[in-house]
């Protein structure tokens, strides 16, 4: 039986870019009856307007092909813009299901030469982006006690050179994802991560490509090939939660944490601990962590036992 979207609304940010993967998540889910929210602030992958999306061609060519979808420009960076799109969603349809937080800057350099208004524009729209997008939806979504979202993350988190900012904004969505999943589980709200790799606009314009690389790559990594990994994340059938997955050339594949079985001491010193380092390091017996519910997870807590004081904002 087809998958499908039919009554559900769907935000997807940063969807304006040709090719794109925001575009190809919005036509994808369009094509199977969402109606959907198109969200871009039209300056492209690099943030700099150089070479611009447009969410107003991506709604036209949903709704040539007879389905729904809305423009939208506000800026994921802030709250109040991140509640604009979540309010252009709801005043719209009258309901929010499927967040898609795929927007994004991508300014590759060396950590000692990156400067500090690029380094919080990273941290901006990765880092709070997701955060104001998934504050913005949450209430929605727990009211219906339904919802679906799926974050974006990046091989960089595990290191890569030029991309140490980056990464590291992506590293804390994965965190994100993490803690969200175990919020949103009795709530009915799915929270999720993907990585993917695509030959979009934003890749294309920040970086150098060889020519002779270019159809090659634009061929074997089509951001058509990652729309139903994620629609499946997005889709009510899926009940998986806090996980990260790879896709790639049409290979789908859970990244998972994992630690050594170590070494123990009652009495660790630095001594026990050098001698034994290769102990700690040696990959035998590893366990494998996909689901933050996992035991193995180091979640300490099962029983509620620890209860957290009494917030006060701004203490």
């Amino acid at each position: 039986m087809e998958l499908r979207f039919d009554d559900r609304v769907a935000v997807v940010t940063g969807a304006g870019s040709n090719p794109g993967l925001g575009r190809a998540y919005a036509l994808f889910l369009a094509a199977r009856g969402a109606r959907v929210v198109v969200n871009d602030l039209g300056l492209g992958g690099d943030g700099s307007g150089e070479h611009p999306s447009d969410a107003a061609a991506v709604v036209a060519e949903i709704v040539a092909a007879g389905g729904e979808a809305v423009a939208d420009g506000h800026s994921v960076a802030d709250p109040d813009g991140a509640r604009a799109v979540v309010h252009t969603a709801l005043e719209t349809w009258g309901r929010l299901d499927i967040l898609i937080n795929n927007a994004g800057v991508c300014i590759p350099t060396r950590f000692d030469e990156v400067d500090d208004a690029d380094i919080r524009r990273m941290v901006d729209v990765h880092v709070l982006g997701s955060i104001w997008m998934c504050r913005a939806a949450w209430p929605a979504m727990s009211a219906a006690g339904y919802g679906r979202i799926v974050n974006t993350t990046s091989g960089a988190v595990f290191g890569e050179p030029w991309l140490t900012i980056y990464g590291t904004a992506k590293a804390g969505i994965f965190g994100l994802t993490r803690g969200l999943a175990l919020e949103g589980a009795p709530l009915g709200i799915r929270v999720n991560a993907v990585s993917p790799s695509a030959a979009t606009a934003a890749a294309v314009n920040t970086f150098e490509f060889p020519e002779e690389w270019r159809a090659g790559f634009a061929a074997s990594l089509p951001p058509e090939s990652v729309a139903a990994p994620v629609g499946y994340l997005a889709h009510e059938v899926c009940e998986v939660s806090g996980t990260m997955v790879d896709v790639a050339a049409g290979h789908v594949k859970a990244v998972v944490f994992g630690h050594t079985a170590g070494h123990h001491s009652d009495a660790p010193s630095i001594e026990d601990v050098a001698t034994h380092v290769g102990d700690v390091f040696a990959a035998t017996d590893p366990v494998l962590i996909s689901d933050p519910h996992d035991p193995a997870a180091g979640v300490r807590d099962a029983d509620g036992a620890l209860q957290p004081k009494p917030y006060r904002p701004g203490a």
